[in-house]
């Protein structure tokens, strides 16, 4: 049945899930601006993320989501909008609607991103797992604070939020879950999150009308741009990107590179026999040995000197369209992407239940292909881009540069709601503020010098 093919055999109202024979936790964490950071802002960034893989316990796995889903166009423009209240304002608040609304159409509020990371452990029982991530859920939320993300833990409603939004993407929601209620009634969770049908065939599936593939990456270039991810995620299309991440301890991890170079060198050193052997005793060791030994050295250095970890990694992402057409039309953009980065994505072949199982943020990983990676190298691929400013029951405020999404703010939660001022970095909003303050402070004819330290 449809219920099966989803792997979640149980669930408790704190939000951890038993996944197969795994216990799982999810974290949603906020975006930060990573893309528009100078060199050293951008560096120092990479290395708190860098941090924050570090911390992951080795006895765990942990998966890293992104995930774009379509927001319902009526539902996005009620929620800004201000309603009449016939009190003979009306004409005003129509002709700021108006204008609202032909500010909407030029910008991408279709697409919602948002963040995860799921943390999967083996453990005994609930008690155990549930100490567990009381834990570990301390030391994520206290790394992403570094980095000026907020995480949060998703309790049970908010986690099966995520699979009902994916999997009834095209169904309005007519009422909350409401697990007493499901309980009650001897109803299971998942026909809630349920699709009416899913179809699997050799490289794509079908989710009631949606369309669906999931991909993988196969190649990964030696040197990764981290615009990559961002670049993969721009797509106009409801579509999830997981990070698999599975921390290899450090201890085995430089048994396995020693023994790895212990075998180049006696490659190396039994080439070198054999053209003795033939008199040739002036050879230049051939340059993928020595390109071998060169990398090798590099990662032990890495994992002995520099504080890195080894990992093992994977990425693998699905996206659904309206017609199988548009979706393969999709699935060359992506691969053209990858390939710009000198990297190839590949379709799962008769994987996809494996694959989307991997994918979603579940807790499971499915799919073998994983690379080996260090802390950095896993790192490259950040799941950052530039923060969005968009609260519920705030005015518009302009559009942003970066995402070309509106910026919508209530002035009540600032922490000064007096002032507001939006601009990209050097444009003077600190020099204009100090000039009203010092024009404030100061009424008076005699011309005042303001000078900015910076």
């Amino acid at each position: 049945s449809v219920q099966q093919a989803i792997p979640i055999r149980k669930i408790w109202p704190d939000g951890i899930f038993q996944v197969e024979s795994k216990y799982s936790r999810t974290f949603r964490f906020t975006d930060i601006n990573y893309s528009i950071a100078s060199k050293a802002d951008k560096t120092e960034m990479f290395l708190d993320y860098s941090e924050l893989l570090n911390a992951l316990d080795s006895g765990c796995t942990a998966k890293i989501t992104l995930n774009n889903r379509k927001i319902n166009k009526e539902e996005f423009e009620q929620s800004l909008l201000i309603p009449m209240k016939g009190d003979g304002l009306d004409e005003y608040r129509k002709e700021y609607n108006d204008m609202l609304l032909s500010k909407i159409s030029g910008t991408n509020n279709s697409i919602y991103q948002e963040r995860y990371l799921t943390v999967s452990v083996h453990k005994k029982n609930i008690d155990e797992a549930r100490t567990y991530f009381a834990r570990v859920g301390t030391d994520i939320i206290t790394h992403l604070a570094k980095l000026s993300s907020i995480g949060e833990e998703l309790d049970a409603e908010q986690r099966l939020q995520i699979f009902r939004d994916f999997f009834k993407a095209d169904v309005p929601q007519s009422f909350p879950f409401d697990m007493k209620a499901f309980a009650k009634k001897g109803h299971s969770f998942k026909d809630w999150i349920c699709p009416d049908t899913m179809e699997f065939h050799n490289d794509h599936f079908k989710l009631g009308e949606q369309y669906g593939r999931v991909l993988f990456m196969e190649d990964y270039a030696s040197y990764v741009k981290d615009e990559m991810i961002s670049e993969l995620c721009s797509l106009g299309r409801n579509l999830m990107l997981s990070i698999d991440i599975i921390p290899v301890p450090t201890d085995e991890a430089v048994r396995e590179i020693q023994n790895r170079l212990l075998g180049v060198e006696t490659n190396v050193t039994n080439w070198q026999r054999r053209q003795n052997a033939n008199n040739n005793f002036s050879a230049v060791v051939p340059y993928d040995m020595e390109l071998q030994r060169k990398e090798t050295k590099e990662m032990l250095d890495d994992l002995t000197t520099r504080d890195q970890r080894m990992m093992f990694g994977i990425l693998t992402m699905v996206h659904m369209a309206e017609s199988k057409k548009q979706l393969d039309s999709d699935t060359e953009t992506l691969y053209s992407i990858a390939r710009k980065h000198l990297c190839q994505m590949a379709t799962l072949k008769w994987q996809q239940v494996d694959g989307l199982n991997t994918v979603l943020p579940y807790g499971l990983r499915k799919i073998d292909a994983v690379r080996t990676l260090t802390t950095e190298s896993t790192a490259v691929l950040i799941p950052f881009h530039t923060q969005e400013i968009m609260q519920p029951g705030g005015i518009y405020y302009g559009q942003n540069a970066v995402s070309k999404n509106m910026l919508v703010a209530d002035r009540r939660k600032l922490l000064n709601g007096n002032s507001f001022r939006l601009g990209v970095s050097g444009s003077g909003k600190s020099f204009s503020a100090k000039e009203e303050i010092v024009d404030l402070a100061l009424s008076t004819e005699d011309d005042i010098l303001i000078l900015d330290p910076e």
